[in-house]
């Protein structure tokens, strides 16, 4: 059965833009800054719908407003023709999945929605099987909550959709943080097969909504690296934060020796072996539950060596101000791990700080190298897979870097020649 919704009022306010702003918005940014703005024309609450109007007061865009941030308007449409109600967001809905389905075919899990990158910002769905996980992130999508829903349930057919809106952001927006079943029923756990491995997702208590979707192809990229050489022998790799052990799993069935798999949470350790019990592949794995940071510099005094080492840990930077000393913490883990890689072995990367960008990201690594004495050649550069689609004219929000570096030394250090 199909929830019934009501329509929200509509009354539409005008935001006129500067004469002399920069032409973001014409390029395809989503959103719309304070400092753009010359003249508002109507009310201006937190979820009002408004029109955006270049200084001539020719239409521009569709949007919702929240005065109380800097981000003060997120565009909604570009044609000045739609209506925001049911079917603008079934539209939305049907367009985002179909795009998934041309990109993925019939892949059990995926990113459904992406918000401003499938024009619905403020709004997440990832998919699991049969089950939909959805966030709302902003007052202006929580407006349209119950339209979300019905568009949701009617183009997508679940068995059962869960509300995750239990982020912090939501805090920034005036709302209130709560995960419910919105429609139908959600099993704990879900099972769901991903590069031909088993995957048990703890949608109601996992990070995000679960699992991380973005990495996905990145997961299957590490097979060269981790596979049996000429030799016979899979490599000897170590993964910090490892989370629920996506990628352990992933290295240990293509081949990989050992992995030595490291978390500071044991509920994730403890959900991480039930993955590699599902696919036979505890036996060559060891988990260790422990502050990744601390358990490298122990690795360092005890000599210890590995042929391929992991590192995806959680965003360091959460606002601009905390690039410096996210970018601290990245050179001293990469620069750890580079020190404990055999020669010729490989560092496998990742971070998904946004306000980190990836010639920052490139650059720590490299002063890492540097100071660890170590030579890198770059293998593989790349982001988020195509269930997170990029808008060209907003790279801040292209948050994940994802780097594969073949590791050699500079060789022995000599004293000063005359």
């Amino acid at each position: 059965m199909t929830p019934h919704s009501t329509a929200p009022t509509t009354q539409w306010t005008s935001v006129v833009l500067k004469r002399n702003r920069k032409r973001r918005l014409e390029a395809g940014h989503p959103w719309i800054f304070s400092s753009e703005i010359d003249e508002i024309q109507g009310p201006f609450e937190s979820g009002q719908l408004v029109h955006i109007l270049n200084h001539q007061n020719l239409y521009m865009a569709t949007a919702y407003a929240n005065p109380s941030s800097q981000i003060v308007c997120r565009i909604l449409s570009y044609n000045e023709f739609d209506d925001i109600d049911l079917e603008f967001f079934k539209t939305r809905v049907r367009q985002a999945k179909a795009l998934r389905e041309r990109l993925l075919g019939s892949a059990e899990g995926y990113r459904l929605i992406y918000g401003e990158a499938d024009f619905l910002p403020g709004l997440v769905v990832d998919r699991y099987k049969d089950i939909l996980v959805a966030q709302i992130l902003t007052a202006g999508m929580e407006r349209f909550k119950e339209w979300i829903l019905e568009a949701l349930v009617e183009e997508c057919r679940p068995t059962g959709v869960y509300w995750r809106n239990d982020v912090s952001v939501r805090k920034l927006e005036g709302l209130s943080l709560y995960t419910e079943v919105a429609y139908g029923t959600v099993p704990k756990p879900i099972l769901i097969v991903e590069n031909g491995l088993k995957f048990d997702i703890d949608v109601y208590s996992g990070q995000k909504t679960g699992h991380f979707f973005d990495q996905r192809d990145n997961r299957r990229l590490i097979r060269p690296f981790v596979a049996p050489t000429h030799s016979g022998r899979g490599a000897k790799m170590l993964e910090c934060f490892c989370h629920t052990g996506a990628f352990t799993a992933h290295a240990l069935a293509y081949g990989a020796n050992h992995v030595t798999a490291v978390d500071i949470s044991q509920t994730a350790l403890d959900a991480a072996h039930r993955n590699l019990e599902l696919n036979g592949l505890e036996d060559r794995a060891t988990f260790i539950c422990a502050n990744a940071f601390d358990y490298l510099r122990e690795l360092e005094s005890d000599g210890e060596r590995y042929d391929v080492i992991l590192l995806d840990p959680p965003a360091f930077a959460k606002s601009k101000n905390a690039v410096e000393g996210a970018l601290r913490g990245y050179k001293d883990i990469n620069l750890r791990a580079l020190r404990l890689l055999h020669e010729g072995g490989f560092l496998i990367t990742a971070s998904c700080s946004s306000h980190v960008t990836a010639e920052m990201f490139q650059d720590t690594v490299l002063d890492a190298a540097v100071d660890a004495h170590r030579l890198v050649r770059l293998i593989e550069f790349r982001g988020a897979g195509p269930d997170h689609p990029e808008l060209a004219a907003a790279p801040e929000n292209n948050y994940l870097k994802f780097a594969v570096y073949e590791v050699r030394s500079r060789g022995p250090k000599k004293g000063r020649g005359r």
